[in-house]
């Protein structure tokens, strides 16, 4: 489905093609076989336990809730245990997601059953990767995620978390910043949204700040994209006021 909606957007005159934002577009990774394993599995899971009070969506930095790692620092499945297993919460995130594929899984039927007091999105640092979108372009790929999530579960009050810092580049560090900026000024006094921007629990003396991250120490390193265990439990722990005031105590 993805490779032959972009090869019929290559298609298009070049002005069609400006007008098309593939941010907002709905694009499945169903060619990828994990993929599509990790997309039948959420839906099983969802069948499993309908009763869940949280869901959080979104790419790789919240599957990473499921890490179960053999070094302390990557070992992050522990702190999924204490803050939300208590609320039979629900991970739904994909490694490489961009909002488009987000989209793509709401449309489909990912919260489909569902009735959470609480959904959790953290969508928007793929989207500066690969297919490099900026931030202009992202803002209407996150505004659409929420917008589906909010017709999928209107019950649901909903907690948008701003695009986590990441060492990668000063373009993305921009962009990071601008599109933060933007959904912060966009979402400010919505009665269905909360926006949250944790990135300065990730920094130090302005920088984001690496021995909070898995990817540098990785062999080989990578670039710090994803928060360990550290990092993962100074970001449940700001959000939890907010997870009960929505989702109740634990």
């Amino acid at each position: 489905m993805r490779k032959l909606l972009l090869a019929a957007l290559l298609l298009l005159p070049l002005a069609a093609q400006a007008a098309v934002n593939l941010a907002t577009a709905p694009i499945d990774r169903l060619d990828l076989p994990w993929w599509r394993l990790r997309w039948e599995h959420s839906l099983a899971e969802a069948k499993a336990d309908p009763n869940a009070r949280v869901v959080w969506l979104g790419d790789s930095i919240t599957q990473y809730w499921q890490r179960q790692g053999t070094h302390g620092y990557d070992n992050v499945l522990p702190v999924w245990k204490h803050y939300y297993a208590p609320y039979h919460a629900l991970d739904f995130g994909f490694v490489g997601d961009t909002t488009a594929s987000l989209i793509w899984r709401l449309d489909h039927g990912q919260v489909a059953g569902l009735h959470p007091a609480l959904v959790i999105i953290l969508i928007g640092a793929n989207n500066f990767g690969a297919t490099h979108w900026g931030a202009a372009q992202s803002l209407s790929g996150v505004e659409s995620v929420v917008n589906l999530t909010h017709s999928r579960l209107p019950g649901a009050h909903i907690l948008l978390l701003g695009v986590l810092p990441s060492i990668r580049s000063a373009w993305i560090d921009a962009q990071t910043l601008q599109l933060n900026a933007m959904l912060a000024a966009h979402y400010a006094g919505s009665p269905s949204v909360t926006f949250k921007n944790v990135n300065a629990l990730l920094m130090k003396n302005g920088r984001t700040d690496a021995s909070l991250y898995v990817d540098p120490r990785e062999v080989p390193p990578r670039p710090a994209l994803h928060p360990d265990a550290t990092g993962m439990a100074r970001i449940a722990a700001a959000l939890q006021p907010i997870v009960e005031k929505y989702a109740g105590p634990p």
